[in-house]
């Protein structure tokens, strides 16, 4: 995610690639890092960037951001903006890692991010102003959408759009196995499967109709897609995708209270 946003940001031409300084403890990691993001400088030591930077993200697992927060602690001070991108991670655990003061901002993006089509929402901590909130919203959109939502769900969000790209693909696997198992080869199938579902999206955000409305007008009476409609509620896939939107943003709280 580091990366995808990183090479968003240097791509739109917001910061010059020789501005952007990135750590990790991997140096395959480092190496990716400087081919997607070109002239960005990589260390292994990620105190250096901390204090050589005006705006720090720390993309980590929730499970490493306490142990991060303490390394960072000395070297980030309220003239600095701190961008979190840890599923569940609170504004006042962050707070609470760091020096009393430091400009902290939330935020959830997802991994279409990596080809400038992700959604992202944040939220703003205490004595974040509006021009640091631009700022953000600007960084954030050079991957695609953002939104400005408070924290209370943010939760929710990494449930919906966070984990969500899992569940596409999910449908989408489906689809083609569907196909595959009618007798069409799994080649064909897989892209019959994917432009649909690719398609579909594009048409219901050119268009701006409802999901429901574009639903209506491919069901016809006593046809096959009302037909697939009939098996589709007989097996329950709204109330499972429903359920693993849940289970997800349940588990974003989760990971937020360990």
């Amino acid at each position: 995610m580091a990366r995808a946003l990183a090479a968003g940001i240097v791509r739109a031409g917001l910061v010059p690639g020789g501005n952007v300084l990135a750590s990790d403890p991997e140096p395959a990691a480092l190496a990716e890092f400087s081919r997607q993001v070109e002239g960005a400088v990589t260390l292994r030591d990620n105190a250096q960037v901390a204090a050589g930077a005006d705006v720090l993200f720390l993309a980590v697992k929730p499970q490493q951001m306490k142990q991060l927060l303490a390394e960072l602690k000395p070297h980030v001070s309220a003239a600095k903006l701190v961008v979190s991108v840890a599923a569940g991670v609170r504004l006042s655990q962050l707070a609470a890692g760091l020096m009393p003061g430091t400009r902290l901002v939330r935020v959830m993006p997802n991994t279409p991010c990596l080809i400038g089509c992700g959604v992202s929402a944040y939220c703003l901590g205490p004595g974040v102003g509006e021009k640091e909130g631009r700022l953000v919203s600007q960084l954030l959109s050079a991957v695609g959408q953002a939104y400005l939502l408070e924290e209370k769900l943010l939760d929710a969000v990494t449930g919906l759009s966070g984990s969500g790209p899992a569940f596409a693909c999910v449908v989408i696997e489906a689809l083609s196995d569907g196909g595959v198992r009618m007798g069409l080869p799994r080649a064909v199938a897989y892209a019959l499967a994917l432009e649909t579902v690719r398609g579909t999206a594009q048409m219901l955000q050119v268009q701006g109709e409802h999901p429901a409305a574009l639903k209506d007008k491919v069901a016809s009476p006593g046809g096959t897609t009302i037909a697939g409609l009939a098996a589709l509620e007989e097996h329950g896939i709204r109330a499972a995708l429903m359920a693993a939107v849940e289970a997800a943003t349940l588990r974003s709280i989760e990971l937020g209270a360990e």
